[in-house]
């Protein structure tokens, strides 16, 4: 085989690998519905249930942290983050959980909230939040 062939042959291979990894990271974004009948990793969008109970408590576990969310279907889950609680949550707008169904609640292993800029009211401020493992 001559060597231009070879190093082709690398390069597809390489590209393929490339984008079936990208493939298999990527998720895509539902409800807590879809959460429930898929099993997958899902980007799921709603607004914290602020009348719900809120449980952290780091002198206890500094990386257990649990909610209420609604989903804008109007579905509401509890959710369980591994990891601690990020600051100003209660003043988030709009929330962005990444992760799976595990029995009755959602794990999530990443938070990005939307919440309202302190220096203008038509700025949005994003935070993003991943889980520690």
């Amino acid at each position: 085989m001559k060597r231009s062939s070879i190093i082709l042959m690398v390069v597809i291979a390489v590209a393929m690998g490339v984008i079936i990894s990208t493939y298999a990271d990527s998720s895509t974004y539902g409800t807590f519905s879809d959460a429930i009948e898929t099993k997958k990793e899902l980007h799921v969008v709603g607004k914290l249930q602020l009348d719900k109970e809120m449980v952290y408590n780091p002198e206890v576990d500094a990386n257990y942290f649990s909610f209420f969310l609604k989903d804008n279907d109007g579905k509401e889950c509890k959710v369980v983050f591994a990891g601690s609680k990020p600051q100003d949550f209660e003043r988030s707008e709009q929330i962005v959980l990444t992760g799976q169904m595990v029995g009755n609640s959602f794990q999530a292993n990443k938070i990005l909230m939307k919440c309202p800029s302190k220096y203008t009211e038509d700025k949005i401020e994003i935070k993003e939040v991943k889980a520690t493992s």
